[in-house]
């Protein structure tokens, strides 16, 4: 099945599920919010989008496996796995705040082979195909180029899964390199941006898979460097993350490997 096949199914889905989630935004009072831990919060809209989600994939790829945060795991038999967040930033959702998006990615042979990242608020689509480029509403996208760590901003995100005073020594290190450090509590829609060139990179000490692989795709694919890693490993045990334009992407290696690894 050509990858373009899937990642158009995926693109419609995205927006499809988009639109549902957008309708309890509107209505978030009306939401039934549990937390799963520490600032790690799961309402009705994420667990009703991510069932409409495998719902679709289910009926349109009845061999594929789904893998997402709030339901339980589908394997497969196609070898092609569907890896869903239904909601990337739902402590953001739940509070009103209008920075989440929808992330679906398509993995097979350890490699993400196509990604979505979809913001229902500003109308935007980020895509990715492995071998195809990465584009934002259908329109190739490229990261940054030129930019130096001083002239520029780096997104950091932040784990309840590690020790929380990793995050200050990379906050600090690249303040004194003259960057500006950004977190918006949703890692896939940071992801995006340094795909899209609005930020120079992203680093986190550990994320899901369902997080990072499709803007991982995106960045690759639209000229940035990413730190290799399974995807398969990722399913099951989620990592950390690195990412960068080329020009700063050693340096953001140096400084989380310090910050994390000491």
């Amino acid at each position: 099945m050509p990858l373009n096949t899937k990642s158009d199914f995926a693109i419609d889905l995205c927006k499809s599920a988009g639109a549902q989630a957008l309708q309890y935004f509107r209505n978030r009072d009306d939401l039934a919010v549990d937390q799963k831990g520490a600032q790690d919060w799961v309402s009705d809209a994420d667990k009703n989008v991510e069932t409409l989600i495998r719902e679709q994939i289910s009926k349109r790829w009845p061999t594929d496996g789904i893998f997402g945060e709030e339901h339980g795991d589908k394997a497969g038999q196609s070898g092609f796995d569907w890896v869903i967040d239904p909601i990337d930033g739902t402590t953001n959702f739940v509070n009103g705040i209008p920075t989440w998006t929808i992330v679906l990615a398509g993995v097979s042979n350890g490699e993400t082979q196509v990604g979505v990242i979809h913001d229902p608020i500003a109308g935007e689509t980020f895509a990715a195909v492995r071998g195809g480029g990465a584009t934002l509403n259908g329109v190739p996208m490229h990261v940054a180029a030129g930019t130096a760590l001083k002239d520029g901003t780096v997104a950091v995100g932040y784990s309840n899964r590690v020790t929380a005073g990793n995050i200050v020594p990379v906050v600090e290190a690249l303040i004194n390199q003259g960057a500006m450090f950004h977190r918006n509590a949703s890692g896939a829609l940071s992801l995006a941006y340094v795909a899209a060139g609005r930020l120079l990179g992203y680093v986190e000490e550990h994320m899901n898979a369902w997080d990072c692989l499709a803007g991982q795709l995106m960045i690759a694919e639209a000229g940035g460097v990413v730190e290799a890693q399974n995807a398969d490993d990722m399913i099951r045990h989620g990592g950390r993350v690195i990412t960068g334009t080329p020009d700063v992407f050693d340096a953001l290696k140096d400084m989380a490997t310090s910050a994390w690894e000491a």
